[in-house]
């Protein structure tokens, strides 16, 4: 049996109206070509710590078209495998002004599909979407324009059985960092684990990525405060931990999270573009290096982005690398990325949509105790409270928006400016889009003019809370929680919210992937689990978890009349 030269992929990533990105894994250097509507189009490979990479731009054509593609590798065919029973892969450029449908969510562990891997962490929603839309092209579900995911599309710090089966092929896996990921080379075996299996390779084939990080593409907890880095900088692994990651997260993610015109402003991308046509670059060094000052220096790299489809803005914001840990200023966005960020919110648009791996809205009681804990952990109730507080913030995760009160507030001034329409025409709705939590919900803001303001939470794709977590959770975000986090807020004198939300559906604890459509009745949501029928592990369908729409206010209230 033959080694195909293809590692990974071929990745739909960014589609616009007149091109596309295809990005893919090589297993030597080589000239990578994609052929599709009597056209070609070919890049040649780059290179970073032994693995070989190319990230082929399709331009020039034409709207609204769907097309089967092919991959060659110095010109020998290796996509689509004939034997591999699914459909051909499509190019599907984007229809001017058709309203956007896409699927998102966050938190996919890389375990076998399985009986084993089905047990311990459910079945791979994403794994049984890519099934149904194999199936007969989806049946009643139309393709989306877009998948985003909010976050840990990798575990680097809560690995598999294979993946440290990988580890102990290469290294003592009892010395530090342990069953922890420790350099590229093993990044990059775990984006394998990852994108290998057969049914979500042909779909993210297909159906076009974008992507943003979460903690635990790098480690639990990151940037959570700067005793959390000081003590991770402080151990023997943590230099090459950060490097390696924010590296291998540029190449297998955020690399076609960039539009052609974002990527030629890309030093990197500049660097590879430059040999465009010659014998493959080696830009080991140069990401090393990028990847090192953009931890130290959060400022000199943007990991943000904006896109808009007709009347939708999708603002993907970065809640992890761009903090501001000093703890007199502490921001979940540092001052830079706020001000872009704020550039962009703006009205004019039907729907505006801000993805952050983080909610914005917590459970009203869960916003209170992070608020509560960010002020003890500052010294509102001394030293000695400051470091249990300081425990007590690592052990529970209490790292949101909300424990950064400073840009929890920024941003609701900026929200309610933009309902009100004060930044332009107010939209139908402001809606957040994250994940992180690991149950799904929907809360929105008590307003009763303007937009309205929503958060949409999907998690886990594929990594449920354990049952017992499951009631604390609940009991943490909506129990005596809401009242009793309110006075404990107010007794280390958090002012009270800007404005007061609360749930309008779920929680949800089922793995999940979540799907949004722009309709003429409004902003239409719904959440959808895999499962098994008679034990057949392999072939789950798809069952819908939960549905709702958000429609728009009446004329009478400032926003568009439904």
């Amino acid at each position: 049996m033959t080694t195909s030269p293809l590692v990974l992929g071929p990745m739909m990533r960014y589609v616009d109206e007149k091109s596309a990105s295809v990005w893919v894994e090589t297993r030597f250097a080589a000239r990578v070509s994609i052929r599709a509507g009597g056209r070609d189009w070919a890049a040649s490979t780059f290179a970073v710590h032994g693995h070989h990479y190319a990230l082929v731009e399709l331009h020039g054509l034409e709207p609204a078209t769907v097309m089967p593609y092919a991959v060659d590798v110095n010109g020998t065919r290796v996509w689509p495998d004939p034997e591999s029973g699914f459909p051909p892969s499509m190019i599907a450029t984007l229809k001017p002004g058709k309203p956007l449908r896409m699927a998102y969510g966050s938190c996919r562990t890389s375990v076998p599909h399985d009986a084993s891997g089905n047990r311990t962490h459910g079945v791979d929603s994403l794994r049984a979407y890519a099934l149904q839309m194999a199936s007969s092209g989806g049946g009643d579900l139309p393709w989306p324009d877009l998948v985003a995911f909010l976050g840990d599309q990798v575990y680097a710090d809560l690995t598999s059985k294979q993946m440290q089966e990988f580890i102990r092929a290469r290294r003592d896996i009892k010395a530090p960092p342990g069953q922890e990921l420790k350099d590229y080379e093993e990044y990059a075996h775990l984006y394998y684990l990852a994108w290998s299996d057969p049914a979500n390779r042909w779909l993210l084939s297909t159906l076009p990525s974008a992507m943003i990080f979460d903690d635990h593409d790098i480690r639990d907890d990151w940037n959570t405060s700067l005793s959390w880095k000081r003590k991770m900088e402080a151990t023997s692994w943590w230099h090459g931990r950060i490097v390696a990651g924010l590296a291998s997260y540029w190449v297998y993610q955020h690399l076609g999270n960039m539009s052609p015109q974002e990527r030629a402003e890309d030093a990197i991308w500049q660097l590879i573009a430059a040999h465009a046509g010659e014998d493959e670059i080696d830009v080991s060094a140069a990401l090393d290096s990028f990847a090192e000052r953009a931890d130290q220096d959060p400022g000199s790299y943007r990991w943000s982005y904006c896109r808009d489809f007709g009347d939708t803005r999708l603002i993907v914001v970065d809640s992890r690398a761009a903090r501001d840990l000093t703890p007199d200023d502490r921001a979940l966005v540092d001052k830079a990325e706020m001000a872009w960020f704020d550039g962009r919110m703006r009205g004019g648009f039907r729907h505006l949509l801000v993805a952050t791996s983080l909610p914005y809205l917590l459970p009203m009681g869960l916003h209170y105790v992070e608020s509560w804990n960010e002020a003890v952990s500052q010294g509102a109730w001394g030293k000695l409270a400051a470091r249990a507080g300081e425990k007590l913030r690592q052990a529970l995760d209490l790292e949101h928006w909300a424990a950064f009160q400073n840009s929890f507030r920024e941003v609701a001034s900026m929200v309610t400016d933009v309902a009100d329409g004060k930044r332009g025409q107010a939209p139908e709705t402001i809606t957040f889009l994250s994940g992180d939590v690991h149950y799904s919900y929907v809360a929105e803001v008590e307003r009763t003019s303007g937009s309205r303001v929503v958060q949409a939470v999907c998690s886990p794709i594929r990594n449920p809370l354990p049952r017992l977590m499951r009631s604390f959770a609940a009991i943490m975000s909506y129990g005596l929680a809401t009242p009793v986090g309110a006075l404990v807020a107010r007794s280390a004198k958090v002012p009270d919210p800007p404005f007061h939300w609360s749930g309008i559906d779920g929680p949800w604890f089922q793995n999940n992937l979540a799907y949004l459509e722009v309709a003429p009745e409004g902003l239409k949501l719904w959440w959808q689990t895999g499962v098994l029928d008679d034990g057949d592990n392999l072939h789950p369908r798809l069952e819908r978890v939960a549905a709702l729409t958000v429609a728009p206010r009446s004329a009478a209230t400032g926003a568009r009349p439904a």
